[in-house]
């Protein structure tokens, strides 16, 4: 869901919330995808969101799992997220049907593409990526002609993420079953996730025939600076041990 953009050459803040739902929860789990959104349209300082599913494995995934979900939020200012995640009677909700929640707070280097014929990550940071973790999104709408053929290959990929040198933690989320399918991931550099990205023949593959078979009517990748990390996921924080820092210009 997008909402009215501030024109502001302030690097948009990010942040990515993922809950997990109590056991005995599931009903409400499911419905909040729906119900959620026209609470999320009043917050104030809120430009842009996307509630989100999750699958089964570290990246794209036919299985779905009801137990996690996700919500990417862009914001006017640091200050208005801390008030939604802090303060918000939609995350006292949230709270309530679920076990652990856990928020990254992140700044975009770089960003290609569109995510529902917008671009929710500019402004990006002044500054360039000169080490540490990162952070990447790989966001796509698939073609329906298409849906066989990445199917048959992707999970594969998704496979090879488990034994990926450098992988901090990774997770396959999604608007849409089969659809609409994105991956989240952190690495302990740029480095680990290029050659991941760029030497693994599974991966190579994939990207190959995206282009070559025209899986996607429309996608995006992007590169985030962690500046924080909050709460547990899986029983943890996965981001605790990291050198996380605030941008030089935010």
């Amino acid at each position: 869901m997008a909402l009215s953009h501030s024109p502001s050459e302030t690097p948009r803040l990010t942040t990515l919330t993922l809950f997990g739902i109590r056991s005995g929860h599931i009903r409400w789990g499911l419905a909040q995808m729906g119900t959620s959104a026209p609470k999320l349209q009043q917050v104030p300082g809120l430009l842009f969101f996307k509630l989100l599913g999750s699958g089964h494995g570290r990246g794209f995934s036919i299985k779905p799992n009801l137990r996690r979900y996700g919500l990417m939020c862009t914001w006017e200012s640091e200050a208005a997220a801390d008030a939604f995640l802090q303060h918000s009677s939609l995350i006292q909700e949230y709270r309530w049907h679920t076990d652990e929640i856990w928020t990254t707070k992140l700044l975009p280097y770089q960003s290609h593409g569109q995510w529902d014929g917008r671009e929710p990550f500019a402004p990006p940071l002044a500054e360039s990526y000169s080490g540490g973790p990162i952070a990447v999104l790989t966001r796509a709408s698939i073609n329906w002609r298409a849906l066989l053929g990445f199917w048959r290959f992707v999970p594969q990929t998704s496979t090879a993420l488990d034994t990926a040198e450098g992988l901090i933690c990774s997770i396959g989320l999604g608007e849409l079953p089969l659809v609409r399918q994105a991956t989240f991931s952190v690495w302990e550099s740029a480095e680990a996730m290029k050659k991941y990205a760029y030497k693994n023949p599974l991966h190579q593959e994939v990207m190959r025939r995206t282009r070559s078979e025209n899986w996607y009517s429309e996608e995006l990748f992007a590169r985030f600076k962690p500046t924080s990390s909050q709460g547990t996921w899986n029983g943890v924080d996965p981001l605790a041990n990291l050198p996380l820092r605030q941008a030089q210009d935010f």
